[in-house]
């Protein structure tokens, strides 16, 4: 099995994520940002990943949260690949949510860059600011090294825009990390 255990302690969080890329998408998670833990959930039941997520903030400030939970998860993911062997290495998801339609493509390349070209109209959508929705997917991509490109096709609302934004994600994740059994000696 593909799993990863990681930590991360620095004056502002404390992050600790457990994560297993053969899941089903059991997930226990906890995080002061209400929207965003609802987000990580979402993430690991479409990409089925069994996710443990634990953070605690020192200083309450979202930016840290979100940032070291994305630096944290994109090691966890860098290590439970390992030597990446046999893996199918890309993936893409085009995922519809009600009016808003998102793109995801994933290469685990070795190479780190992210893209995210999704314009929202709205500062907040619960206790999520949206301008640290591209700095998620920068931080994510950094650690695990991967190349992430997201783009919003379509979508008014800033739930549904960044709902599906993090499940198209999670799908093409899902295809990338997977076992492709004609590459398994490659």
């Amino acid at each position: 099995m593909r799993k990863a255990e990681k930590e991360r302690k620095t004056l502002e969080t404390e992050v600790k994520i457990g994560l297993n890329l053969d899941g089903t998408g059991k997930r226990e998670i906890s995080t002061p940002i209400k929207f965003f833990t609802h987000m990580l959930e979402q993430f690991a039941a479409h990409g089925s990943f069994d996710l443990k997520i634990d953070v605690k903030s020192h200083d309450k400030d979202n930016h840290h949260v979100i940032e070291d939970v994305a630096l944290t998860l994109g090691e966890a993911f860098k290590i439970a690949l390992a030597d990446k062997k046999g893996i199918n290495r890309y993936g893409s998801f085009t995922l519809p949510m009600d009016e808003a339609l998102s793109l995801a493509v994933v290469d685990l390349s070795g190479r780190a860059f992210s893209r995210v070209d999704a314009i929202i109209k709205d500062e907040r959508t619960s206790d999520f600011e949206t301008v640290l929705l591209a700095h998620f997917f920068n931080s994510f991509a950094q650690a695990s090294l991967s190349t992430i490109h997201v783009k919003l096709l379509d979508g008014t609302d800033t739930h549904h825009i960044i709902e599906a934004i993090f499940k198209s994600f999670a799908r093409a994740l899902k295809e990338a990390c997977r076992i492709d059994e004609s590459k398994k000696d490659v």
